[in-house]
């Protein structure tokens, strides 16, 4: 009998890069879930398709998400529907006798100021950034919900934390994307429309590492497939998350002109010294999932190639 596959947030960049990487692998019985299937803020709901479905592995990938103006605007709304979505999937999956669970963290439950590179120990050791604090939180009780049940019903419940993603699904607002979909639209739009330069926020120094969202598909398949034993010689009941990223971080200069090289453009890059540089560097320490036996394949420069592709043949959509 097949293992019932169930990812949730399907749509998104994430869980929409994690049904490829399993139908790749010839899984094609995969249920998919997105807001529109099922409200995952209703307990009674998830619960009852948890039971209707007999699943086997769950990869949670469904979340509230956005960027600092979104953050800051709604705060109320990124702890609670954040809080509410991981808290019904997780406890039903541990209702229904889920095998394994993979919960998708994110790099900004780390404290604002700490040394670099980030290990998995430095969380909950200081202050959070401000601006995203609500759903850092979140993020962080996701963590500590399925160590907590690992403890007390001896689930196999286990969390990744990624770095900054990338690639195709997504998000390309002009304004409320992340870096390098921002940046990328900006300088395509340049290069189509013949301008002679490109203005970058900032100062260009800022160290930042950025991962494929197919890499880190795949790294979050690998945890899964894991066997318990190996993930538990690595880990401890209260210290059980791993970051996922490639261990290699460039300046937001290196990726300008790398991008500019990808999609063109001829002109000149111009950086507003005015904008704020954010965080100097935030680099994860890559070395305990290294320890498992995986590591990054998807260089920079490849990646930026192939999304710029997606985008391309995407841009009236996105």
């Amino acid at each position: 009998m097949e293992k019932v596959i169930a990812v949730f947030g399907y749509k998104g960049m994430v869980g929409s890069a994690i049904c490829r990487n399993l139908e790749n692998a010839g899984i094609n019985e995969i249920l998919k879930t997105s807001r529109e299937d099922i409200d995952l803020l209703d307990q009674s709901n998830v619960v009852n398709y948890f039971k209707d479905n007999k699943i086997d592995y769950v990869y949670l990938a469904a979340a509230k998400v956005g960027g600092i103006h979104a953050n800051n605007t709604y705060p109320a709304e990124f702890i609670y529907e954040n809080l509410m979505i991981q808290s019904n999937v997780i406890h039903s999956a541990y209702l229904s006798g889920v095998k394994k669970l993979l919960f998708l963290g994110s790099s900004c439950i780390y404290p604002k100021d700490g040394e670099q590179p980030i290990k998995e120990s430095d969380l909950l050791t200081n202050t959070l950034e401000p601006t995203n604090e609500p759903y850092a939180i979140a993020k962080i009780a996701g963590i500590k919900m399925c160590e907590s049940y690992n403890r007390q019903y001896e689930t196999d419940f286990r969390s990744v934390m990624p770095t900054n993603l990338y690639g195709p699904e997504d998000n390309f607002h002009p304004e409320n994307s992340h870096v390098i979909p921002a940046m990328m639209r900006r300088f395509h739009e340049a290069t189509i429309n013949n301008c002679a330069k490109v203005t970058v926020w900032g100062t260009g120094l800022p160290m930042r590492e950025f991962l494929h969202v197919d890499d880190m598909a795949e790294a979050s398949v690998f945890m899964m497939d894991l066997e318990s034993d190996i993930y538990k010689l690595h880990t401890n009941s209260m210290l059980s998350h791993v970051n996922v990223g490639t261990g290699i971080d460039c300046s937001i200069k290196e990726l300008s002109e790398l991008m500019a090289d990808v999609t063109g453009f001829k002109g000149e890059i111009v950086f507003d010294k005015s904008k704020p540089d954010g965080t100097l560097r935030k680099l994860l320490d890559v070395s305990r999932l290294n320890s498992f036996g995986w590591k990054s394949k998807i260089t920079l420069e490849n990646g930026l190639k192939s999304t710029y592709e997606w985008f391309k043949n995407n841009y009236n959509k996105v």
